[in-house]
């Protein structure tokens, strides 16, 4: 949801719905994380609750330990939690934070998973400046009391900054001219709304923009708001700590056996996560249980967009 998916509205969910997203890879979650009785679950990135929910009902006694930056959609996952019946403990904040939220619940988690996709709530409102389909204000923040806005990174970084993040984070062979663009730009007017930053971008596309397969704003998008949040050294972190766990044999927050998730919707969330499984695997610490990476099979890509470019690995403490 950083990602392609930003630029197609999420034909599952609309205005109605009053739940305003649907988990992917939901089936093959609960095959490979498989809850048993009494298991607790840590789930990384809440949401609105869809992957915990479906969890916490699979097996008797479940219970769910929850972290999301986003302290509205907590609130609505801890309250259908509650409804549901399943025990839990929510915390706003950073995923980073996983191993003290275990300590502080008491819990030792045999589940841990981190979706790290966007709930289409926060995709779909267009004050969140998460999406270019409707002109918003260009926020970005996962945290709504973060300081930092995509409007004020555009503001103060150099322009090589600029052009070296939307390369890194974006992969986009037009950094350079993008970067361009905007320094240009703010020098006229601050660049505050999503359809400003969109349309920058595809004039620094040119002719280009006629033929891309995808709108031409979707990686600077993505490497903005891979910016603004500091997502991928969120992500590291967090497979730190996992790592760590494993070698030094901690298992104050991490079960023997934990069985360990995490889906990711673009290379540059999954290569790390692809090489930490991998080297823990080698050392003889885990074993891997979803032979690689698991994609969403076409019926769910049919029915949910935004599937089409996740991938699911799974590890086993050993």
């Amino acid at each position: 949801m950083h990602r392609v998916a930003l630029a197609a509205p999420a034909r599952h969910v609309n205005d109605c719905d009053p739940i305003g997203h649907v988990p992917v890879l939901l089936a093959e979650t609960l095959d490979l994380l498989c809850p048993r009785a009494g298991d607790v679950v840590l789930d990384c990135t809440l949401g609105r609750g869809g992957h915990a929910i479906a969890l916490g009902t699979a097996a008797e006694g479940v219970s769910v330990v929850g972290l999301d930056l986003d302290d509205s959609n907590r609130a609505f996952a801890a309250e259908r939690l509650g409804n549901a019946n399943i025990a839990n403990t929510t915390s706003s904040g950073n995923f980073v934070r996983a191993p003290e939220a275990l300590r502080a619940a008491e819990r030792t988690a045999n589940i841990v998973l981190a979706d790290l996709g966007f709930a289409s709530n926060q995709v779909d409102d267009n004050e969140r400046g998460l999406s270019f389909l409707k002109d918003g204000p260009l926020d970005m923040r996962l945290d709504p009391t973060a300081t930092v806005t995509a409007a004020s990174l555009l503001a103060s970084l150099p322009e090589q900054e600029l052009s070296n993040i939307i390369r890194r984070y974006g992969e986009d062979p037009y950094a350079d001219r993008i970067a361009q663009k905007i320094a240009l730009k703010r020098t006229q007017r601050p660049i505050d709304s999503t359809g400003l930053l969109a349309d920058l971008v595809r004039e620094a596309y040119g002719a280009r923009a006629r033929t891309s397969r995808q709108h031409p704003a979707t990686r600077t998008f993505q490497a903005i708001r891979i910016a603004v949040n500091d997502e991928l050294a969120a992500l590291q972190t967090l497979l730190d700590r996992l790592g760590k766990a494993m070698r030094t044999g901690d298992q104050s927050w991490l079960a023997p056996d934990a069985r360990i998730g995490i889906i990711a919707f673009h290379s540059l969330e999954d290569r790390p996560v692809k090489t930490c499984f991998a080297a823990l695997v080698q050392e003889g610490l885990a074993v891997d249980l979803s032979a690689g990476a698991v994609r969403a099979g076409d019926d769910e890509q049919d029915r949910n967009p935004r599937s089409r470019s996740a991938k699911l690995r799974v590890i086993r403490r050993v």
